[in-house]
């Protein structure tokens, strides 16, 4: 293994489907191990980096691209780095897998009905009401992934369960030929 190489753990999912929470919960897990890790939030760099991005198809690519550009020069860096993005489109997954060295696809599955519940900010029913346009699961698509890496349930599955199952595979990534530059646990 070529330890200078971090990690890329894209955690993918609709809004409220528990990305960041999850994201945060791995991010302290591994610092506590001593790893270099950032945590990139798709809310939070759409008001710095991506500010002035809107919610269109092209938007949304432009907006995962610069992320990808960011996670990538993180890694080649030796930082570990899990990004939270709804990342809606396939083609979207697709462009981060092609220019990160070291991406790992997370899908957070949590149903629509769910994240709507869990919705503090009111944004699933302003989309409802026309309020939103381009929101994702209602007036715009999500396209589940149909090979990530790994996948989280965050309806049924308990927090630390969750953030278990991604340590657990970084460790077998770690030991196997899966990642090729990728993170070591030791």
């Amino acid at each position: 293994m070529n330890n200078t190489y971090g990690s890329v753990l894209w955690f993918t999912g609709l809004s409220g489907a528990g990305k960041t929470t999850t994201a945060m919960s791995v991010e302290k897990k591994l610092r506590e191990r001593g790893r270099r890790v950032e945590l990139l939030d798709g809310d939070e760099l759409r008001t710095t980096v991506c500010k002035g991005l809107g919610f269109s198809r092209e938007d949304r690519i432009e907006n995962v691209k610069r992320i990808a550009y960011i996670a990538n020069l993180l890694s080649r860096n030796g930082v570990d780095v899990l990004v939270s993005a709804i990342s809606p489109y396939k083609e979207m997954r697709d462009y981060a897998r092609q220019h990160i060295a070291n991406y790992v696809e997370v899908y957070v599955n949590c149903p629509l009905h769910v994240c709507e519940m869990r919705d503090v900010k009111g944004l699933y029913a302003k989309a409802r009401a026309g309020e939103i346009q381009h929101f994702t699961g209602i007036t715009d698509p999500y396209e589940v992934p149909e090979n990530p890496e790994l996948t989280l349930s965050t309806s049924n599955g308990a927090l630390e369960q969750n953030v278990q199952a991604v340590l657990a595979f970084l460790e077998q990534a770690a030991t196997s030929s899966s990642i090729k530059k990728g993170i070591s646990l030791r």
